[in-house]
């Protein structure tokens, strides 16, 4: 946590160092409540979890295509601090990189960040076995916002308010992993560094007919390091491909159908392990010969906004012979183009609320 102090402090010092700058703070305090998304986490909850919030903007004024596509959005980096209330989770930080859109005159914002988080009492066997949610020290952060907000109220002082919900966990990185999501009211207040006020470009949009594409056909191999549910079964290599086709619908959307076959190695280790902690007839049991592979087929959406976009992706198992977890399956992830048709990125795959991976991605877009 030292370290992560240091960086915003030296951060902040070498912002204001810039005699201007486009760009504002907002400082935020906030007090809530641990959101009981699984009977496994109910002994988590103890008390109203508070903590605080710091972040730096950068304001853009369309002088990019995508900034006036979005109405011209900020960009910046977050920092929060989240102090649980329980003896067995302490406290957690977060640093993110994150987007503001707005709506309703600029009045509404909402903001999703994406970054890595930390907490101070991970599980431990001997020492903290209560804690459930948090199996490593270091894990994915993901916190969505939504608040009215105000610039410049008194000279550059500004004014913010609303509600957020905040993510930890570490996609099964490591069992255990149950996670922790808190929803929280949040108040704070803004500076500008500059008084000085820049005109919005809003006559360089090419037309919407320079977006109409046929349909892209796109390979994903998706990678990472997962753990069953049972802690000390062991980390495994997973392989996720995906084929799916998509067709763009307008400059920001695409809508995509496919599917996807997992190899999860992990699998084959709990299907051993409950062929053996379990008799022949319990509802658990399966026998060690099992098939751990699966096949997916999904629906799916890919929002662009620059070189980056958001995908998110509802799929339904066709073919799972081992009974785990539910039939449905989610995917949301980050993508980035590193050349017109070659994408990298990181995704969530989960089953509702429940973590499975963190894939790493790369693949084509043909």
């Amino acid at each position: 946590m030292k370290r992560a102090l240091l960086f915003i402090c030296f951060y902040v010092s070498l912002s204001f160092s810039q005699e201007k700058s486009s760009g504002y703070f907002d400082v935020q305090l906030f007090r809530g409540n641990i959101i009981k998304h699984t009977e496994d986490v109910g002994h988590l909850i103890s008390g109203h979890p508070d903590g605080f919030l710091v972040s730096y903007n950068w304001k853009t004024f369309g002088k990019k295509e995508w900034e006036q596509v979005y109405n011209y959005p900020d960009y910046g980096i977050s920092f929060h601090y989240l102090d649980f209330k329980n003896q067995y989770l302490g406290y957690n930080v977060a640093l993110g990189l994150h987007y503001n859109f707005y709506f309703f005159n600029r009045n509404l914002m909402f903001r999703i960040s994406q970054g890595i988080g930390m907490t101070s009492n991970p599980y431990d066997k001997e020492t903290n076995n209560k804690n459930n949610a948090f199996g490593t020290k270091v894990m994915d952060n993901t916190y969505f916002m939504l608040q009215y907000k105000k610039e410049n109220l008194f000279n550059r002082i500004g004014f913010q308010a609303g509600f957020m919900l905040t993510h930890f966990s570490n996609g099964r990185f490591k069992a255990p992993n149950s996670g922790i999501n808190t929803v929280a009211l949040n108040v704070g207040l803004n500076y500008n560094l500059t008084n000085e006020k820049e005109e919005f470009i809003v006559d360089s949009l090419p037309p919407s007919a320079s977006y109409k594409e046929r349909i892209k056909y796109n390979i994903a191999f998706r990678t990472g390091i997962s753990e069953g549910p049972v802690p000390h079964l062991g980390q495994r290599q997973f392989y996720h491909i995906g084929l799916y086709a998509d067709k763009r619908i307008g400059r920001k959307s695409a809508l995509q159908l496919g599917t996807d076959v997992f190899f999860s190695r992990y699998l084959k280790d709990y299907i051993d392990f409950v062929s053996v902690a379990f008799p022949p007839g319990h509802e658990s049991y399966a026998a060690s010969d099992t098939d751990y592979k699966r096949v997916g087929l999904f629906v799916g959406h890919e929002l662009f906004i620059n070189k980056l976009s958001i995908e998110t992706q509802l799929g339904y198992y066709v073919y799972k012979p081992f009974d785990y977890e539910i039939d449905i399956y989610q995917r949301i992830g980050a993508k980035y183009y590193l050349y017109k048709n070659l994408f990298t990125g990181v995704g969530l795959k989960t089953h509702g609320g429940r973590a499975e991976a963190i894939e790493a991605t790369i693949g084509v877009r043909l």
